[in-house]
């Protein structure tokens, strides 16, 4: 029997990533989605309702006609700047939204949950790489709705048994390695498709921000994860929680372990665009406040304990695969 899925969010980057290995696997997927910032195009493997989790209606109607095995959960607003300046918008949709979901999951006797969490709860590194021990001290809005989620999910595993993974990601990238799917943000704020938008024309340039961070070369260094890899820890957590070999509030970070600067992605780009005759411009700014040197993911406790192995971390596949799906949107050749 396929176990049926609800993805919400299932309509951006990460999610519809996810529908597809999802519905690759034998699983049965629906989608919910506001598409505030995902796109009708990429909801391809799952039936999509169009809704918002404020709407607790369509909630409770959703859970009546479908009955679901788990629930993962990437609808969240997730841009840094603008939860400092709007942190009403991201109460209101990231943990009250939230808030929403968990009461019809309970109602319903729903009570797996992977929940979409961020390197952003943790704030200033104290060590590098991050573990899941690090003290959580998030800087900005966002990174403190998503630890109030992580500290809801855990009360809720306490007192109504209620069973979740939380999963904190670094630097999601890349693309299908099937060129089906892609990141699509607008607007876009994420270094690789950011330097490949100015590879393709689609902006005249890239604007490094400080090279004089205590590195070898100068620049930042963040751990990159391939969007596959992403998906298959969510995978490997949902399966260990719908055959109850995992249970409680579950917590891991996700990364490769090994960190690239921002030079370093430069580099492998432009040598990999000019296999196209294709070249990016590059300016330097000043440093970005709040930016740390060195953000990295201690990863080992998901590869011990979900037996999550990355497949694509090394940067030139992950930049391969982004290159072809930005190719693909432009129409180059």
């Amino acid at each position: 029997m396929k176990d049926k899925i609800l993805i919400v969010g299932g309509a951006g980057y990460i999610g519809a990533h996810m529908a597809k290995m999802l519905a690759n696997s034998n699983h049965e997927v629906v989608i919910l989605d506001n598409l505030s910032t995902g796109f009708r195009h990429l909801a391809k493997y799952g039936e999509l309702v169009v809704g918002d989790l404020a709407d607790t209606h369509l909630l409770e109607n959703l859970f009546r006609s479908h009955d679901f095995s788990g629930v993962i959960h990437f609808a969240a607003n997730s841009l840094v700047g603008e939860s400092m300046a709007n942190p009403a918008k991201y109460y209101r949709n990231n943990v009250a939204g939230t808030l929403n979901l968990l009461d019809v999951m309970l109602r319903h006797e729903v009570k797996n949950l992977i929940f979409s969490s961020t390197a952003a709860t943790f704030g200033e590194p104290e060590y590098t790489p991050i573990d899941e021990k690090h003290p959580q001290r998030p800087i900005n809005t966002y990174g403190t709705t998503k630890l109030m989620v992580e500290t809801i999910l855990q009360d809720y595993a306490n007192a109504y048994g209620f069973n979740s993974v939380c999963l904190r990601y670094f630097n999601a990238c890349g693309a299908d390695p099937e060129g089906e799917l892609g990141e699509c943000h607008e607007p876009e704020t994420h270094l690789i498709p950011l330097i490949l938008q100015a590879a393709s024309g689609k902006r005249d340039a890239i604007t490094v921000f400080g090279r004089d961070y205590p590195t070898e070369d100068g620049t930042c260094i963040r751990d990159y994860i391939h969007i596959n890899d992403l998906c298959s820890a969510h995978a490997l957590a949902l399966a260990a929680l719908i055959s109850k070999q995992k249970s409680g509030a579950l917590t891991y970070n996700l990364g490769n372990g090994s960190g690239f600067s921002v030079q370093q992605v430069l580099d492998v780009v432009q040598a990999v665009v000019a296999e196209d005759n294709y070249h990016v411009t590059v300016l330097s700014g000043e440093r970005r406040a709040g930016d740390p040197a060195v953000l990295v993911a201690d990863a080992q406790k998901a590869k011990t304990e979900l037996n999550w192995q990355p497949v694509f971390n090394n940067l030139e596949t992950i930049v391969r695969h982004a290159w072809a799906w930005e190719k693909q949107q432009r129409n180059l050749n």
